[in-house]
């Protein structure tokens, strides 16, 4: 039986992935200055992409993290063709 995954992962480019990531960053009261690098990485069965937060208030990294989690379920990297 061949079964098909309810929610796929649609393709995205590393810019649009730093903006996406940017705004919903920005939305959150409390991660407004974070700052962040989105980093290709080799595939992996759930991602080929990270984020590296470089500077997160203490009471802001579970959200930023949770924000991050979210987008990394949407989107993957396109590869470069």
């Amino acid at each position: 039986m061949n079964v098909e995954p309810i929610w796929t992962k649609r393709p995205a480019t590393i810019e649009e992935i730093r903006w996406r990531v940017g705004n919903a960053l920005a939305r959150h009261p409390l991660c407004r200055g974070v700052e962040f690098e989105v980093v290709s990485m080799p595939r992996t069965r759930r991602s080929n992409w990270t984020v590296s937060l470089k500077s997160v208030r203490s009471d802001a990294l579970f959200e930023a993290n949770e924000i991050v989690a979210d987008i990394q379920e949407a989107y993957d990297l396109a590869s470069a063709a």
